[in-house]
């Protein structure tokens, strides 16, 4: 377990450089000018307990006990490491579905939504209490299939590197992202799901595979859009929340557009 959390610790850190870099050489809009540092405090409350300790610990208490659906169907190890990484990343799409659905689960997720300027740091601000409730759903699905510690060690890897990727303020051009996005979600694309028009937030939902949107109907890409996208929520009206505000936003109400607008 100390083995994997070193790898899960080393590659974040690692990716989070690695895009940061990226993204100010080949940047797609201007920098970011507020709110850098409150997701960078907001991210290790959640994640260190949730994503990775927690876990670790139960994929070696399932390991150990031959629990699961997997273990029942004596399926090779090896098979299993993809199928539990398309079996995981299909029950986060649905889980990020729900979150955008039920009004107290919205109330946590909106505190991604509220960032009015996307980078690498977009990709880590989100509630500790959505991370923990996303953990207990991956929990779940880990003991219910008897996923190997190495499946859910690539997923947990590719998660990261896809949201720090996908939200990043990195230019791809045209051709790339046609290219990229039939394999992964895209900056570009993702974009499109941070977007203040109420008929686009709650599109493109994926964070590693484009596959669930296109095939269950959410997927949606601009053609003769204006540009920028505007970033943040309907009726934000350009407020943002420090860290403090962050933490507190889901105990708070105020008026939101969610009905679809029709976009060019």
């Amino acid at each position: 377990m100390a083995i994997e959390v070193w790898i899960r610790i080393g590659s974040f850190v690692g990716l989070f450089i690695l895009f940061c870099a990226l993204e100010r050489i080949w940047p797609r809009r201007p920098r970011r000018t507020r709110g850098f540092f409150g997701n960078l405090l907001l991210a290790p409350l959640g994640s260190l307990a949730s994503r990775i300790l927690i876990p670790a610990g139960l994929v070696l208490f399932a390991a150990s006990w031959n629990w699961g659906l997997l273990h029942w169907l004596d399926l090779d190890p090896l098979a299993a490491i993809p199928l539990g990484v398309l079996v995981l990343d299909f029950i986060i799409y649905l889980q990020h579905r729900l979150f955008h659905r039920i009004p107290w689960l919205w109330r946590l997720h909106r505190v991604h939504h509220s960032d009015l300027e996307l980078d690498v740091t977009s990709g880590i601000r989100f509630h500790p209490g959505e991370i923990f409730l996303s953990t207990l759903v991956k929990l779940a699905v880990i003991a219910l299939l008897g996923l190997s510690a190495p499946a859910v060690l690539v997923f947990e890897i590719l998660l990261n590197a896809t949201s720090l990727f996908n939200h990043s303020n990195l230019v791809l051009g045209a051709s790339w992202d046609r290219r990229l996005r039939r394999v992964v979600v895209t900056p570009a694309m993702h974009e499109i799901h941070h977007s203040a028009w109420p008929g686009e937030l709650d599109r493109n939902f994926g964070f590693n595979f484009p596959w669930w949107d296109r095939w269950l109907g959410t997927y949606r890409v601009r053609s003769s859009a204006p540009t920028p996208i505007p970033i943040g929520l309907p009726g934000q009206d350009g407020r943002c929340l420090g860290f403090w505000q962050m933490l507190w936003d889901p105990f708070r109400h105020w008026p939101e557009i969610r009905s679809e607008t029709p976009v060019s």
